[in-house]
């Protein structure tokens, strides 16, 4: 029998789709984890609150082990945490909303850079293609980025294992949970690449 264990701290964060829970499918209650953080939800990040579900046999020996690992947490932040989790549902859809116009605006101006944007239907991070740019290296072309353009981004290739690096060799994540000034600022500074 698994074990499903999931993250779904971008719950909240979907656009034109709703967040389906793993745990409400037939018969994965029972075994599911599932893991969510409030650092998306409410973009905190540094609060470091997060919680999860679990059935009580798969949740007590999970807080056994939990007691001996955290030794500082934010403990002031959990009761704001408790009284944002029960807004209203018009809340999270408007932190979703703004998040999508600030997705739009930064894939229309990577687009307009000369990437090619996957555009994401979650989360506050897009994925680019800098190859059609003439970078094939996207960790290189990350390090010369801020002094190229003042502007940063992560290659794809620090998330995934050695063997598999090649196949995203070009491939860069961009946040976009900024304000859109900042992100209007950024495409255009990034426009300048194609001069």
């Amino acid at each position: 029998d698994a074990i499903i264990v999931t993250d779904e701290v971008y719950e909240h964060l979907t656009f034109g789709t709703k967040h389906l829970p793993i745990a409400t499918l037939p018969g994965a209650w029972e075994r599911t984890v599932t893991i969510s953080s409030a650092g998306k939800t409410f973009n905190t990040t540094g609060w470091k609150i997060g919680w999860l579900t679990a059935p009580n046999r798969l949740l007590q020996p999970i807080l056994s082990v939990k007691q001996f690992l955290t030794y500082v947490n934010g403990a002031p932040f959990q009761p704001a945490i408790a009284v944002g989790l029960g807004l209203p549902d018009e809340f999270f859809a408007g932190i979703a909303s703004d998040l999508q116009r600030k997705r739009d605006v930064l894939s229309a101006g990577l687009t307009k850079a000369g990437f090619a944007v996957s555009r994401s239907s979650g989360s506050y991070f897009v994925v680019a293609d800098a190859a059609p740019l003439g970078f094939a290296d996207a960790a290189a072309f990350c390090r010369q980025l801020p002094e190229l353009a003042g502007v940063v981004a992560v290659p794809i290739s620090a998330f995934v294992s050695d063997e598999n690096k090649g196949e995203y060799a070009s491939l860069l994540r961009f946040a976009f949970c900024k304000r859109v000034d900042v992100l209007e600022r950024a495409s255009a500074q990034l426009s300048d690449l194609r001069r």
